[in-house]
């Protein structure tokens, strides 16, 4: 991908300083201090020119999220879009975003394990041909960094439209071990969803008719345990009969 920036664009990121992060690698483990409160830390990886996380900040100012990209375009756009989210709060710079300039194979320089609760991975470069699979962002490879980068409470939200990505990455995921939920072939089969926050290709994709994929992976110990106690709770599951609901049991002699 090769983007045509305008001129003075690093110049104008560093004037940014504190809310554009143009050395990433000095806060690991210490981006809790950069935002300056303990509150769970979201990152999308690959964010684009940041429609979504500049909304997702918008709209849950009780978490901290980071977006990364690896252009210094891609970060000039996300800022633009971050202050114009913000506008109406009469705020110019997010108190719970930061943009930051890195790229996804070097996430474990730039976050401690443990340091993430949570990571989008929104219309990633599907990669097609086989032999370039081990750069699919949902690569098992990938998903070391992740699992060790994650908390307890820690998930992977992960949306395409590609569907040749979103079964591998569902393979993946079953191999790596991990619990998939809320999986969906086609996100907007019953038409938008104001409660749901949209990137720039997934405004585009719909427009087109184009099914998009989501689906929720679920890291973290305490974020699987209470799964498991909704899923018990969601079909009448007794935790010491696994796969029989109540009912069969209250029957019973």
């Amino acid at each position: 991908m090769r983007l045509r920036g305008r001129k003075g664009i690093r110049e104008s990121l560093e004037e940014q300083q504190g809310f554009v992060v143009l050395d990433p690698r000095s806060y690991k483990g210490k981006w809790s201090s950069l935002f300056g409160n303990d509150r769970p830390i979201y990152v999308e990886f690959g964010m684009g020119k940041g429609q979504f996380i500049s909304q997702m900040s918008y709209r849950n100012p009780d978490i901290n999220f980071i977006g990364i990209d690896m252009y210094d375009e891609l970060i000039r756009r996300a800022s633009e879009k971050a202050k114009l989210a913000w506008a109406e709060r009469e705020v110019e710079y997010p108190p719970n975003l930061r943009l930051a300039l890195a790229n996804v194979e070097y996430a474990e320089e730039v976050f401690a394990p443990g340091e993430l609760e949570r990571i989008f991975l929104n219309f990633s470069d599907p990669w097609p041909k086989a032999r370039h699979a081990r750069r699919r962002l949902t690569h098992p490879r990938f998903l070391d960094k992740y699992c060790g980068l994650l908390n307890d409470n820690g998930e992977i939200h992960l949306k395409t439209d590609s569907q040749t990505l979103f079964e591998f990455s569902l393979n993946s995921f079953a191999d790596y071990g991990l619990q998939m939920t809320n999986i969906s072939l086609n996100l907007q089969r019953e038409g938008p969803n104001e409660e749901h926050v949209m990137t720039e290709y997934e405004t585009k994709f719909v427009g087109q008719g184009i099914n998009i994929h989501r689906c929720e992976v679920i890291v973290g110990k305490e974020a699987l345990s209470r799964y498991q106690q909704q899923r018990l709770d969601k079909y009448g599951l007794r935790p010491d009969k696994p796969g029989q609901p109540e009912e069969a049991y209250s029957e019973q002699p």
